[in-house]
C-alpha cells in the first residue's frame, strides 16, 4: 500500500499538500482540518438595522432580549459546574425555562408561520437553494434549529429534574454534568441560530422580498399575533 503522507521532497503523493496548493483562483479553499468559522460565513452581505423592514427589526429586537437571557443562563450553568446548585441558581434556571416557554416558543412560531415561507420562496426564485429534488434553503436549516433548540431545552430541563431526585452522589454528579453539557450546547446553538438569522438570512430577506411580500407579512403579524408594526 502506498503511503499518501510521504515526504513531498521525495514523492508526489502528498495529497494534503496538493489540496492546499491547488489553484482555485480567487475563491477560498476550506480544508477539513480548518473549516470556516460559523460566525464568519463566506459571502455574507452586511445590512444595517436601520435599513431593514420593521418586521425584521421586530425579530431582531426580540433576539437582543434572548441574547441577554442566554448570557445569564450561561453564567448560572458555569456557576453550578464550579460550585454546585443552590436555591438561587435553581430559581434562575426556572426563570430561563419560563422565558423559553413564554417568549422563544412564540418568537419561533411567528417566524415559521409569517416570515419564513416568504423568504423560502424568494430564495428559490433567486437561485439561493440546494440542488436536490426538493430544493432546500437556509430556512430549512433555521427550522431544524428550532427543533434542536426545543430538544436540547427539554433534555436539559428533564435531566435537571431527574438529578434532583437522586440520592446516590455519583449518579447525581454524572447526571448534573450531562445536564450542564446539554444546557451549554443550548446556549451556543441559540447564539449561532440568532447570528444566522440576523447576519445571513435577514439580509437575504431584505434583498429579495418584494413590497407586496412585506405587506402580506405585516398583515399576518397583525392578524395572527396582534403585532402592529410602524410604517416604513
Amino acid at each position: 500500500m502506498n503511503n499518501i503522507f510521504k515526504n513531498p521532497e521525495t514523492s508526489k503523493t502528498d495529497y494534503i499538500k496538493r489540496f492546499v496548493e491547488k489553484d482555485e483562483g480567487n475563491d477560498p479553499i476550506y480544508s477539513p482540518m480548518a473549516p470556516p468559522n460559523a460566525y464568519t460565513p463566506p459571502a455574507m452581505e452586511s445590512v444595517t438595522y436601520k435599513e431593514l423592514h420593521p418586521a425584521l427589526q421586530h425579530f431582531m429586537d426580540e433576539h437582543k432580549v434572548t441574547l441577554k437571557k442566554l448570557e445569564e443562563l450561561e453564567v448560572v450553568l458555569i456557576e453550578i459546574r464550579k460550585e454546585g446548585i443552590n436555591k438561587e441558581r435553581n430559581s434562575k434556571l426556572g426563570e430561563f425555562f419560563e422565558f423559553l416557554d413564554n417568549n422563544i416558543v412564540g418568537h419561533n412560531l411567528k417566524e415559521e408561520r409569517v416570515l419564513f415561507p416568504f423568504i423560502h420562496d424568494r430564495m428559490i426564485d433567486n437561485g439561493e437553494h440546494g440542488t436536490g429534488t426538493i430544493p432546500d434553503t437556509a430556512v430549512d436549516m433555521l427550522e431544524n434549529d428550532h427543533i434542536k433548540i426545543m430538544e436540547l431545552a427539554t433534555l436539559t430541563f428533564s435531566l435537571m429534574g431527574i438529578a434532583s431526585r437522586l440520592t446516590d452522589p455519583v449518579s447525581y454528579a454524572l447526571l448534573i454534568d450531562t445536564a450542564l453539557e446539554q444546557g451549554l450546547s443550548l446556549v451556543e446553538l441559540l447564539r449561532l441560530h440568532i447570528f444566522r438569522e440576523d447576519h445571513v438570512v435577514f439580509p437575504l430577506a431584505h434583498k429579495y422580498l418584494t413590497p407586496n411580500d412585506w405587506n402580506e407579512i405585516t398583515g399576518k403579524m397583525k392578524r395572527y399575533f396582534s403585532i402592529k408594526l410602524p410604517e416604513e
